[in-house]
């Protein structure tokens, strides 16, 4: 027998949504997407927002999404003691990270650890409640956290002159009856094997690489070649299982591209100076873990800081990134790509 198209809707709309399948159709929208000619994006209002697609039309997928934990954990419970659930996708976090745990009274014995990990549950996977919502535009405002002290409210559009371009905007309000220090920091997972492009000084400073050495895994490795910082995947050494690790960036301007699922996409942002950012952090920051011939595994994280700014009471701050994404069909080169990189971002108007 077959199933009812509504039902199967409300099931659809449950999973996306991590609603029972009963609700769904009541408490929540069928599902967060936008849509133009070009792209598409969806996102999933009830773990805080984040994205979980994003491709032209009837493309693959770009972006990196956890789906066992999708399936096994569709709804979770928002406590101050809970673990990080890997649902990846693109969500926002709050800088810096040695601050994530320190300003809080929910969890003591994180506060007294200083730690680093995990992140905020109320801003990972809180519900969100939508503002608004077409084909054309999300609005969703996010939990007020007592582990952060902030509140994040979400704005996903689609310029309707730019149907390549979707545009992010995220505003933080200080929720707290003191003054708090924090940074926007945009979170973009992707696989392992995207070929992403950085733009650099000439002569490669402003980039700092920490290889993540542990468990078997060797060191990073990256060019810098035509001003634009790239990680490379040869093989790691013989008895080590893949490459892992972080690099913190001043980036030359204020965009990164990458290469994947025979689409070119660019994210780029508001360029800072760099007094403005966290000493601790970088304005790009990329976090690969990568194992060779396991297509499943690993990621790389794209990462973006706002400015590190400290917010009065009820005070605000917006960060945004715009995504372009194109098609590309030419050979998995650096010569070519960088060649339509450069023509991508002169299209978009991109310095």
């Amino acid at each position: 027998m077959r199933a009812a198209p509504n039902l199967i809707a409300g099931l659809l709309a449950a999973w996306l949504l991590g609603l029972p399948a009963g609700a769904a159709a009541a408490d929540a929208p069928a599902r967060a997407a936008l849509r133009s000619d070009v792209l598409e994006l969806e996102a999933v209002p009830r773990l805080g927002g984040r994205v979980l697609h994003l491709s032209l039309r009837g493309a693959p997928n770009l972006i990196k999404v956890g789906e066992e934990a999708m399936a096994s954990q569709p709804d979770p419970r928002v406590q101050a003691g809970g673990q990080n659930i890997p649902y990846l996708g693109h969500e926002v976090w709050v800088g810096p990270q040695a601050d994530w745990w320190r300003f809080q009274t929910v969890n003591a014995a994180r506060r007294k650890a200083g730690a680093q990990w995990p992140p905020d549950p109320w801003l990972a996977h809180a519900p969100t409640k939508v503002l608004a919502h077409d084909d054309a535009r999300l609005v969703l405002e996010g939990a007020a956290s007592p582990v952060s002290g902030v509140q994040l409210t979400q704005t996903f559009s689609i310029p309707p002159q730019r149907p390549d371009t979707v545009e992010m905007a995220v505003e933080m309000r200080n929720i707290r009856k003191q003054p708090v220090a924090r940074d926007i920091w945009f979170n973009t997972r992707v696989p392992p094997h995207t070929r992403v492009y950085v733009p650099v000084a000439a002569d490669g400073s402003g980039v700092r690489v920490r290889s993540d050495t542990e468990d078997g895994y060797d060191g990073l490795l990256s060019s810098t070649a035509d001003g634009l910082f790239s990680l490379e995947l040869p093989p790691p050494a013989e008895g080590l299982q893949g490459r892992r690790g972080k690099v913190f960036i001043q980036p030359r301007a204020g965009w990164m591209a990458g290469f994947a699922a025979g689409q070119a996409f660019l994210i780029h942002f508001e360029h800072q100076p760099l007094e403005r950012i966290h000493p601790d952090q970088g304005q790009i920051e990329l976090y690969l873990d990568w194992k060779p011939g396991q297509a499943d595994t690993g990621l790389m994280e794209l990462e973006v800081h706002g400015p590190y700014i400290a917010l009065e009471p009820g005070a605000t701050t917006t960060a945004r990134e715009w995504w372009v994404v194109r098609s590309y069909d030419g050979p998995d080169r650096r010569d070519a790509q960088v060649a339509f990189l450069r023509r991508m971002l002169d299209e978009a108007g991109v310095e």
